[in-house]
């Protein structure tokens, strides 16, 4: 049965490579609101799915997972950032990989910040169908909308994305004259996913965060989302992505599920998109 804990995360803390965390907050949401309730649907829908992979030939009840149940998040996005902060600095300094569960994007940027100050050289890798590489978005400079910008200005800018096909004309502009890695769902179609990732391999090799907005993933396959984008991305090609860049993951994220606009179906893909991770990170450590 669905317990409130993510499957086979049977680990103590200590003992833990893999430390899943659920940040319920939405505040910034400005299209659906409801990725607050992500984390405990991830995890419910988690429960579907044999311990074994045979896709990873490994078995995940043999892997030290630990999650930390949802971290306390304010009313505010501002106060909610700090809060989660001191846990995400926490997880890597004790040589852990954080998976955390969204929520919106804009809960990536502490994470991301973690891992950078523990890994010099760290690479971002994310996925999704929106730039957001806007300055502020309503007011709002912490924004989901505004992930982006903040991760390549203030964490790294050894940045790529993968499936864009939305942002405005201010952020298409700012990716050009910046000449930033960005991979449209187009490009993914024509390329093909693999050759994607050998460019950006070609600039980042060392150390990844890996951020997963499923709105990347066409809605065909993945419709309760905060903001859904026609002609996106295949699971398959998201599966792809993980397994090629899983053995040099340090930290990881999957966010924007608004589960009460399907059956469930968004949440169990999701879920599956942790395990495939974790799965893939682990057999590449092994």
């Amino acid at each position: 049965m669905p317990g409130p804990f993510f499957a086979d995360a049977n680990s103590g803390y200590e003992n833990a490579q893999y430390v899943i965390c659920g940040v319920p907050f939405d505040g910034t949401s400005c299209f659906r609101r409801g990725s607050n309730l992500a984390p405990r649907e991830m995890r419910a829908n988690s429960y579907n799915f044999e311990a074994y992979s045979s896709f990873y030939d490994i078995d995940l009840s043999e892997v030290n997972i630990h999650d930390a149940g949802d971290l306390e998040v304010a009313q505010d996005i501002d106060s909610t950032l700090d809060l989660i902060s001191v846990h995400a600095n926490k997880f890597v300094t004790d040589g852990k990989i954080p998976v955390m569960l969204g929520g919106e994007h804009s809960l990536t940027l502490p994470f991301a910040r973690a891992c950078k100050n523990k890994y010099d050289d760290l690479g971002f890798v994310v996925l999704d169908a929106h730039m957001d590489m806007r300055q502020e978005y309503e007011g709002e400079i912490n924004s989901h909308a505004c992930i982006s910008r903040h991760i390549y200005e203030e964490v790294t800018q050894k940045y790529a994305s993968i499936g864009i096909r939305s942002g405005a004309r201010e952020e298409y502009e700012y990716v050009r004259e910046k000449r930033i890695k960005v991979f449209s769902a187009d490009d993914v179609f024509s390329m093909g996913i693999e050759k994607v990732i050998g460019e950006i391999r070609e600039d980042i090799s060392g150390p990844v965060y890996l951020s997963i907005d499923m709105d990347a993933v066409d809605p065909a396959y993945a419709p309760a989302l905060g903001t859904p984008e026609p002609y996106g991305l295949t699971p398959r090609d998201v599966r792809t992505v993980i397994s090629c860049l899983a053995p040099k993951i340090v930290g990881f994220d999957l966010v924007e599920i608004a589960p009460a606009y399907d059956s469930g179906g968004t949440a169990l893909l999701g879920a599956r998109f942790v395990r495939d991770f974790i799965a893939a990170s682990a057999r590449a450590r092994s």
